[in-house]
């Protein structure tokens, strides 16, 4: 099993399940855990090769899916029996959160996307194509120090800039090729998620500096039937670091606005 670390709650039977994104760790979520946990039952992960899920799992050095990046979280959730969490996710985390929807749908009491990628823009594809090219002969860090710049640009960005490369240089190179191999996976994931409403209620808490993928969830918003979404100013693409604060507030407010919803439509 990947990494996992809990936090029980004496009282609430709510639970949050943090899914970070690539190239990062349980640990970007620093920020959140302490005013979560005040609330509610908590799960962090170390998603497959990442984190200490590459440290304590050997077994898992192998190419891999996207599919079995989000059944090693429902895994994690079986044997924890938390038989239905609200699910938050940054970055590409977002994405493993939507494959976990897709695969286990009904486990997920709401959904909260910080940063959410949700389609393959033409700068994005024009970057992919790059890293691909350029991985074979300059060392990863130097695509990742690239990417940071390019997604969070701006000088009130360089906290959270600097946090997200200093968990990627714990990734490696090796994995950091293997994500570079799933894009085709993952795009096709994206137009998918595109089509298909989510399980469960969705808020979308994107940084009004978060240039690249902003555009693209407000035209989303607007076709999706359950989807809200908050937008933080002074935050980028990481706005769960920028603006903690606020993040914190509005994705709590919304989880304890969608818990038990299902337990009261059947007690009607």
């Amino acid at each position: 099993m990947i990494y996992h670390r809990k936090f029980i709650h004496p009282k609430s039977k709510t639970w949050v399940v943090f899914v970070h994104g690539a190239g990062g760790s349980n640990g970007v979520w620093f920020r959140q855990l302490k005013d979560f946990k005040k609330h509610f039952n908590v799960l962090l992960v170390d998603l497959r090769g990442h984190g200490k899920s590459k440290q304590e799992n050997p077994s898992l050095d192998a190419d891999y899916s996207f599919d079995e990046i989000a059944l090693d979280v429902i895994q994690i959730m079986d044997h924890l029996q938390i038989h239905k969490a609200h699910l938050v996710g940054i970055s590409l985390g977002c994405i493993v959160i939507r494959a976990i929807d897709k695969l286990a749908p009904g486990r997920a009491e709401s959904i909260i996307l910080g940063g959410a990628i949700i389609q393959f823009n033409k700068t994005l594809k024009v970057l992919i194509s790059m890293a691909k090219i350029l991985n074979s002969v300059l060392p990863y860090m130097w695509l990742y120090r690239l990417n940071a710049r390019i997604l969070m640009p701006l000088r009130r960005h360089r906290d959270s800039r600097n946090i997200f490369i200093k968990e990627a240089i714990k990734l490696g190179e090796k994995e950091f090729g293997r994500w570079m191999k799933m894009s085709r996976e993952i795009k096709t994931n994206l137009n998918e998620f595109i089509r298909r409403e989510p399980s469960a209620p969705v808020l979308y808490l994107m940084g009004d500096g978060d240039h690249m993928f902003l555009p693209m969830v407000t035209d989303l918003v607007k076709r999706q039937l359950n989807a809200k979404l908050e937008i933080i100013k002074n935050s980028g693409h990481c706005c769960n670091l920028d603006q903690a604060n606020i993040f914190n507030e509005v994705a709590i407010l919304f989880i304890q606005r969608n818990s038990g919803k299902q337990k009261l439509l059947q007690l009607k």
